[in-house]
């Protein structure tokens, strides 16, 4: 069954032709009026994912730690811009925002901006956030200049990639056409594409995806952060530039085709963070897993002062919340984290020995 979106998509192939995966994901997420991330609520149980800040607070409360030590080794600027990328329910921020109220000068200093195209989401945020005088942004362009403190959880991964396959050719994109009923299908190009000299060499068979989307986003903190002064921390599930193809399709917490119901589907692909730490052109630390930061950060500490006044059930579900953070066999390796700043304030916590990568 077709959706709205996948009939407009399927005229306009057959008007103009196949479109790359990247065309693709962009419209079926981003649509301006039938995109998923427009009208969806996407995030906790009633959605299609769940994220780490709606599994425990002491995640954003972690987070938030981490941001405020960042302002005090910038020496403590008067104002500075505290921006997250897709903040979902705002769960993590309000949780950020109220572990760090005992930091002297923090609240006065910062400036709240939120990141977010979804408009029921954005009266969500509102409500956990209002005490902070949120401004909202569609894009991080829209954000004014200044020393900034960035968090993404869980962004990058939502950003449209392109796909390909090692051909006897040689490396060819993975297109969406239209099936002999008009259906949308996948189908490869017929020559090689003019990416090919991006992508490493490998037999044939192999696939790759490059994500340029993300790229630019993170060329474009760089530059912030190089003009203004400031640290960025990017946690999402990825890898180190390992090839294969990972776009994968989410609908009501199950696993649907990547084709199938656009608008109507959560789209994502595995983070290249070795990609996003060359394109920032800044010094950045990790990436490290998920489970080692945030024990770094003092996650055993804080649940134990969370079940110290805790019913014998809320202490059962602080221990099952911090395994599925950390644990290696659900959050803690796959997801990972990456810290991006200066050369000149001394080294984040939550990175042990990981040394500073120069760009």
């Amino acid at each position: 069954m077709s959706t709205e979106l996948g009939r407009l998509l399927a005229r306009r192939i057959a008007l103009t032709g196949p479109i790359s995966l990247a065309d693709f994901m962009a419209e079926a997420l981003g649509h301006p009026r039938l995109g998923y991330y427009r009208n969806a609520l996407p995030v906790g149980g009633a959605g299609d994912f769940t994220t780490a800040p709606e599994i425990s607070q002491m995640f954003g409360e972690l987070l938030g730690a981490w941001l405020a030590d960042r302002w005090l080794a910038m020496e403590q600027p008067s104002s500075a811009r505290l921006v997250e990328l897709g903040p979902g329910r705002g769960t993590l921020m309000a949780d950020a925002l109220r572990a760090t109220r005992g930091v002297p000068g923090f609240h006065a200093a910062i400036d709240l901006h939120l990141v977010e195209i979804n408009e029921q989401l954005r009266a969500l945020q509102g409500q956990a956030l209002a005490a902070y005088n949120p401004t909202w942004h569609a894009r991080l362009d829209d954000v004014s200049d200044g020393p900034l403190l960035l968090v993404a959880n869980e962004f990058f991964d939502a950003l449209p990639v392109r796909q390909f396959e090692k051909t006897a050719r040689g490396w060819s994109e993975r297109m969406v056409g239209l099936a002999d009923d008009g259906s949308l299908r996948l189908a490869l190009a017929p020559g090689v594409t003019p990416y090919a000299s991006a992508l490493p060499d490998a037999p044939v068979g192999a696939q790759a995806e490059i994500c340029e989307a993300g790229l630019a986003l993170a060329s474009a903190i760089g530059e912030r952060l190089k003009h203004h002064g400031g640290w960025a921390l990017i946690v999402d599930y990825g890898h180190d530039g390992a090839l294969g193809a990972s776009l994968q399709a989410v609908r009501g917490h199950r696993g649907a085709g990547i084709l199938d119901r656009p608008g109507e589907t959560d789209l994502s692909a595995h983070v290249d963070f070795a990609a996003l730490a060359r394109a920032t052109g800044r010094p950045t630390f990790g990436p490290v897993g998920q489970g080692d930061f945030l024990r770094r950060l003092g996650i055993a500490e804080r649940a134990k002062a969370l079940k110290a006044r805790a019913s014998e059930a809320q202490r059962a579900a602080i221990d099952a919340a911090s395994a599925r953070l950390i644990a290696p066999d659900q959050m803690g390796t796959l997801f990972r984290v990456l810290a991006v700043g200066d050369d000149r304030s001394a080294a984040p916590v939550g990175f042990g020995d990981t040394p500073r990568t120069k760009p």
